[in-house]
């Protein structure tokens, strides 16, 4: 069975960005996958900032991706890019430490205007990772993410796209899943 990790690079407790990754965490883990959430929020900043790849809950994420066959990155878009806490931890990480991975970026933000974040910011981090595939990426307007008393609701359009981005990675995941199998 595959294994997806979710890396979540809002700051914030309380994040609209945070909840959807979890939503589509849920949804893949129906899709056969086993999947594991990362909140970066959650580790301990000294390490970030200090690029402390030994820490052991640094360490232990960077096992998981390493272990991971695809990854969904997400953050809400501040000052036009990705998260300052995603970039810290994205920059200690082994320089090719999503090779072979499929990858799915993921970024929210309160204006149009931030959507060219996605390919300008994220996608090329990303690839310089060593990214095998990096699958259509998707922004999502936080007007279109309303809290609900049990999480989030997405508008509805913007809910079919991403889930259908979502189907997307969740098929090649499983497709490089058993090309490596097939390979030995």
């Amino acid at each position: 069975m595959p294994t997806i990790l979710v890396i979540s690079g809002s700051p914030s407790t309380s994040s609209k960005t945070a909840a959807l990754a979890e939503q589509l965490a849920d949804r893949l883990g129906g899709q056969e996958h086993r999947v594991r959430t990362i909140a970066v929020r959650a580790l301990p900043a000294e390490a970030l900032l200090a690029a402390d790849a030994r820490h052991p809950r640094i360490a232990e994420v960077v096992r998981a991706i390493a272990e991971a066959d695809g990854l969904v990155v997400a953050s809400p878009v501040y000052k036009a890019a990705y998260t300052g806490v995603l970039k810290a931890l994205l920059d200690l990480l082994p320089q090719f430490a999503f090779a072979g991975k499929v990858v799915l970026p993921l970024l929210t933000g309160g204006s149009p205007a931030h959507v060219l974040a996605l390919d300008y910011a994220l996608r090329p981090v990303l690839n310089s990772l060593g990214a095998h595939h990096i699958v259509q990426g998707y922004f999502v307007l936080d007007k279109h993410i309303e809290r609900t008393g049990t999480g989030i609701a997405l508008a509805e359009d913007a809910e079919r796209t991403l889930l259908s981005i979502v189907d997307t990675f969740s098929t090649a995941v499983h497709r490089r899943r058993g090309e490596l199998l097939a390979a030995g």
